[in-house]
């Protein structure tokens, strides 16, 4: 099977540019009010509560967001639970290991999906709003190694923060 690549971000309506109506478009509509929207955009990967570089329990992804992007969700796919006396995992980026989550954020005890959230730290909301204006790798810190096993994976809406008119309408 091949793959095509798009340099994105994608967006998908029917309604190009408002027509000042205040209409919404029916089926097979194109005019009214513009419904153009963000396609989410998928990365996933493998990780390891081993640790993969030179900072032990410090997991570096190959995921790479595309700056100014708003990251939707993480999830991770608990396939081996992880092990030591602390189960625990955060989520950050090459610049700041708790850029996404705090330290310890999100447990890996269990088998399953678990659904990781910025908590209530403003830096962390802030971040996933925009991740700002340069790419970020996605970090993994474990609390301590062990031989725990996860797929991560991240979605977001790619370059949102470049085309948004502050009230959600897109510029292009």
């Amino acid at each position: 099977m091949s793959a095509t690549a798009f340099t994105g971000p994608l967006f998908a309506g029917n309604v190009l540019n408002s027509d000042g109506t205040g209409n919404l478009a029916g089926v097979g509509g194109s005019s009214g009010e513009q419904n153009l929207g963000w396609t989410d955009m998928v990365q996933a990967q493998v990780i390891y509560q081993a640790t993969n570089g030179s900072s032990a329990g410090v997991y570096t992804t190959s995921l790479v967001i595309p700056a100014n992007s708003f990251i939707t969700s993480i999830d991770l796919f608990v396939t081996t639970g992880w092990t030591g006396t602390a189960k625990t995992l955060g989520f950050g980026t090459t610049a700041s290991a708790t850029a996404l989550t705090t330290a310890g954020a999100v447990d890996g005890t269990n088998l399953g999906k678990v659904t990781v959230t910025p908590g209530t730290g403003a830096t962390q909301i802030s971040n996933w709003l925009n991740v700002g204006p340069t790419d970020v790798q996605i970090v993994v810190t474990s609390t301590n190694t062990g031989s725990g096993v996860a797929t991560l994976v991240v979605k977001y809406a790619q370059a949102y923060n470049s085309y948004t008119t502050g009230n959600g309408n897109i510029v292009y």
